[in-house]
């Protein structure tokens, strides 16, 4: 289990550690970003995982390159084809689970999000800060398909894996927004009230203005 930090310390790992840094550039750069910082500290402890730990970097360097709207140059080579060898090579290793994480999330981006889902629900890792976001990542693939209530579950689900000022309040904001989608307008507002009243200091909280939302949720007609 990883140690108990906050976005501050977050935002502090992206200044000052180069592997914690590496998903910066990329779309849903941070959670990229956690993962492999994450994935470098289990390497550490587990030596049994060391011919895996190189399985993704390759295709992750690419991806960014692909989306770094400065580069215009092609990457030259298929990261999705990389990963996809990279999870058959590595499975059950950490290498291999981390693949797994990275082309879910490039399915994901491609709309393939049943793909994505047989990816994500069989990850396995000891990390709880990682657990929580593969299952947030899975709401957001029956988000995307549409599946509110079932997305809701799993944003609930993930909130409360190791709760913590950064993954709890993003899922529970987006518990609260797929509860919006389906008229549970109550349910939505209670989403928001606990951001705003057990996680002040978060992301959230901080930046989208949780009254705001409260008071949108509140004040609509309910079917």
């Amino acid at each position: 289990m990883t140690d108990n930090f906050s976005f501050d310390d977050i935002k502090e790992k992206f200044k000052n550690n180069k592997f914690f840094k590496i998903g910066s550039i990329a779309l849903s750069a941070l959670l990229i970003g956690v993962v492999v910082f994450l994935g470098y500290r289990q390497f550490i402890w587990k030596p049994d995982n060391e011919k895996s730990k190189d399985a993704y970097y390759e295709s992750l360097n690419y991806i960014l390159k692909d989306q770094d709207p400065n580069d215009t140059t092609k990457a030259p080579k298929d990261p999705i084809k990389q990963l996809q060898g990279a999870v058959k090579k590595y499975d059950g290793k950490i290498g291999g689970e981390i693949s797994k994480y990275i082309l879910a999330t490039q399915y994901m981006r491609n709309g393939k999000y049943k793909q994505a889902l047989v990816l994500l629900e069989d990850i396995s890792v000891e990390d709880t800060y990682m657990s929580a976001m593969i299952v947030g990542l899975q709401g957001d693939c029956k988000s995307e398909m549409k599946k509110y209530a079932e997305a809701i579950e799993l944003y609930d689900e993930a909130s409360k894996i190791n709760e913590n000022n950064f993954t709890s309040p993003m899922y529970l904001f987006k518990a609260g927004l797929n509860s919006e989608k389906l008229k549970k307008n109550a349910e939505a507002t209670a989403y928001y009230e606990e951001i705003a009243f057990h996680y002040p200091n978060s992301l959230e909280a901080k930046q989208k203005n949780m009254n705001k939302y409260k008071a949108r949720s509140a004040n609509k007609k309910i079917n």
